[in-house]
């Protein structure tokens, strides 16, 4: 009779209580575009929550990072035995270290941060909490890539390979300032479509992994494409006139054009190019395809 009342009943409080709980079951895959685009808007406004010193130290970390990854390419791409597609891909892959260490250990990037234009869009931030971030972000990046250009020029590193990194460097910097600023702006634009696609994978990821496998293609796609991103410029111009200081690139047609006029001309084009990109091209794409709207 009481087993019966038991089973009408339930079981007791002491045998629930000793039930282990549910677990929830946990999705890998990634993200759908609607989530991603949540995630894109909460870090935005996350990003506008950074005291001006903390954004500051974060945005040197990211302009570091991206010069290691530059750094990365003009050693692996100074090897004069490998021909020139071979050599745009490889260096592209050893270039997405940069973008690896920005995404899985954290800082701020000037060019992924364009896409705080759909937290705007959505009235999340407004225009002068957006422009503050990315003012502080951008001279936060150059700190940081000048920093890395010092050491590095300290360390030796341009004389590896016979100098043959350090006459890569002053070439690879020449090359970025000797075309006309509408071409420089264009490949900024490019540039960061693709930069800012990387970045949505990144959010889109689920584990350490996923981000990294996911950035590479975008990633070593537009190094290898020959397009501008205003940070990696930020570490490859200042470190080819460095190293055309300490007597590399003797053999380097044009090397007086490098100059610190023309290391502005080229992050001036190349900067806006950026923001054009990523701003309009992706941020605003998305938001307008997946944003919740009321």
């Amino acid at each position: 009779m009481n087993e019966q009342r038991r089973d009408r009943e339930g079981s007791s409080p002491k045998v629930a209580a000793s039930m282990p709980p549910s677990t929830p079951k946990l999705g890998i895959n990634a993200l759908t575009p609607v989530e991603t685009e949540e995630a894109v808007e909460n870090a935005g406004v996350a990003k506008t929550r950074l005291t001006g010193r903390r954004a500051f130290v974060s945005a040197m970390f990211a302009g570091a990072f991206i010069g290691f990854g530059a750094l990365f390419f003009l050693i692996v791409t100074s090897d004069p035995a490998m021909t020139w597609g071979p050599k745009r891909f490889v260096g592209g892959l050893a270039f997405c270290m940069g973008l690896v260490l920005v995404l899985c250990c954290g800082a701020e990037l000037f060019t992924g941060n364009s896409l705080m234009v759909s937290d705007f869009a959505a009235r999340k931030v407004t225009v002068r909490q957006m422009l503050r971030n990315w003012i502080i972000v951008w001279f936060g990046n150059l700190a940081g890539a000048l920093l890395l250009v010092l050491l590095v020029a300290a360390a030796g590193t341009m004389g590896l390979a016979d100098g043959a990194v350090g006459d890569l460097a002053v070439s690879t910097a020449v090359a970025k300032v000797t075309p006309d600023w509408w071409t420089l702006f264009a490949r900024g634009i490019l540039c960061n479509v693709l930069v800012c696609l990387a970045v949505r994978i990144g959010f889109a990821a689920r584990s350490v992994s996923d981000k990294v496998l996911g950035i590479l293609l975008p990633i070593a796609g537009f190094v290898a494409m020959g397009f501008e991103h205003c940070v990696a410029n930020m570490f490859f111009l200042p470190m080819g006139l460095a190293a055309k200081l300490l007597g590399f690139g003797a053999g380097v047609a044009d090397a007086g054009v490098l100059t610190i006029g023309a290391i502005a001309y080229n992050l001036s084009a190349a900067t806006l190019g950026n923001i054009l990109g990523g701003s309009l091209f992706v941020a605003l794409g998305y938001w307008y395809l997946n944003a919740k709207k009321s």
